[in-house]
């Protein structure tokens, strides 16, 4: 991050409008740019040594130096703000995708695209153009994407004319708004885009398969590895529900309906598992093997054990006796999950969580394709769109230090060798390059 300056502030008319949160013993810098960067914004500014603010844009004037030192409540060394001051930096992000710009997500620059009245349909020339203007009209027409073009506001959907995969450079669309001289609007050429709140309902409708099915594919995964948010995509790629090798009260009322049947019942297009015995993974005619980093998907896991599917375990399980206990025991599991799979397993499709987050519509036609569903395009535009659903945990409570000790970590290096290994034999590739070294 980059420090920008001391500005005011005002209970009344915050100067960074995003999500802010308070931490009145612990707050430091790095901990508010690191979540106003996960959460897309911008700029972080950090409020009387406790208080964390983001946004898209800086809406106040700056002032002097000397107004924004407070030193703050988890650093003495570092300055903090001030009453009513906020110390601001902008944030250099590492991903581009979920940039917030108020209630909308910045989805990047795009070239015009060539039938532009069809691919963008509604449209308003606005001589007094900002982002504000041009979210407001789409979302009062009821339209997912919003693309500025210097005085022309376009409104439409993702579709195989327009759709938002072939990303250009920023400074492409760096043309200032009229309307708003602190904001870009894009140009005649080169469109920015940010979608609105409104929900694209091509991929919302779900339903139990028309006639039962004889093939039961699994849903397989370490605890910990995506699978809610796999079945989250898969059941908005197909139409169809999954289904669970277990019930989760409530996974259905978070509207999972498949997780009611019986696991064999042929209604739902694949089924949520974490065995890994023989018996078990043969009792399957085919699998989608969804692989995590066991770093993260140990932690993921944990978080839900102790805090449940988008809550977090408390400092004192990460502290105590717990964590140590459930890295040693869960730890040699994630390995021979994944080796069981590819050893009894029939017909089996290994994903990796992180090429899923990274390219969500090739891998997901991967996945749709092994369940023998022919998934329109527009719906996996759509999909790509709604990806988070509800089963996202919020940055604001990540841990501040590395819960793994140098043996843990001699000990799950052993393990990833092992997964790499078996996947390489198989003629896969291996694990991604950011498992090991951590």
């Amino acid at each position: 991050a980059r420090y920008v300056g001391c500005y005011e502030d005002s209970p009344r008319r915050r100067t960074l409008r995003g999500v802010s949160f308070f931490d009145y013993k612990k707050m430091t810098v790095f901990r508010c740019q690191d979540n106003c960067a996960e959460r897309g914004y911008l700029y972080a500014g950090l409020e009387f040594g406790a208080e964390c603010y983001c946004g898209h844009k800086i809406q106040a004037g700056n002032v002097s130096e000397a107004e924004c030192a407070m030193a703050c409540k988890g650093e003495r060394s570092n300055t903090c703000g001030g009453a009513n001051r906020l110390s601001v930096y902008r944030l250099e992000l590492a991903q581009e995708a979920a940039r917030r710009y108020g209630s909308a997500i910045f989805r990047g620059c795009f070239r015009r695209p060539d039938n532009v009245s069809v691919a963008l349909p509604a449209a308003r020339t606005m001589l007094n153009m900002s982002v504000d203007k041009c979210v407001d009209f789409c979302t009062e027409k009821e339209f997912p994407l919003s693309a500025l073009a210097g005085t022309a506001c376009r409104c439409g959907f993702p579709t195989r004319l327009f759709t938002l995969h072939e990303r250009e450079d920023e400074q492409l669309c760096a043309q200032r708004c009229a309307g708003d001289e602190l904001e870009s609007c894009g140009t005649a050429d080169y469109f920015l885009v940010y979608q609105t709140q409104v929900q694209d309902n091509r991929c919302m409708d779900r339903r139990f398969l028309p006639a039962r099915s004889r093939r039961v594919v699994a849903l397989a995964s370490f605890p910990g590895a995506g699978n809610t948010w796999a079945r989250h995509l898969i059941e908005l790629a197909t139409g169809y529900y999954t289904g669970s090798y277990y019930f989760d009260g409530s996974l259905y009322n978070k509207g999972f309906k498949g997780e009611r049947d019986h696991w064999r019942s042929g209604r739902t297009i694949c089924v949520k598992t974490h065995e890994s015995g023989q018996k078990e993974i043969e009792s399957f005619d085919a699998a989608i093997l969804l692989i995590r980093n066991p770093y993260k998907a140990l932690m993921a896991e944990f978080n839900r054990k102790y805090g449940g599917h988008i809550g977090f375990a408390a400092h004192a399980h990460w502290q105590g006796k717990e964590w140590p206990e459930f890295v040693r025991t869960y730890a040699p599991w994630w390995a021979t999950h994944t080796l069981d799979w590819l050893r009894f397993g029939r017909n089996v499709l290994v994903v990796h969580f992180e090429d899923l987050k990274r390219d969500l519509f090739a891998q997901l036609q991967r996945m749709v394709g092994l369940l023998g569903i022919a998934a329109r395009e527009d719906r996996l535009l759509c999909v790509e769109g709604q990806k988070d659903g509800n089963f996202k945990r919020s940055g604001l409570r990540k841990l501040e230090y590395d819960p793994y000790t140098p043996e843990m970590r001699a000990l799950i290096g052993g393990y990833i060798k092992t997964v790499d290994a078996a996947l390489r034999l198989r003629n896969l590739s291996g694990v991604p390059d950011d498992y090991s070294p951590r």
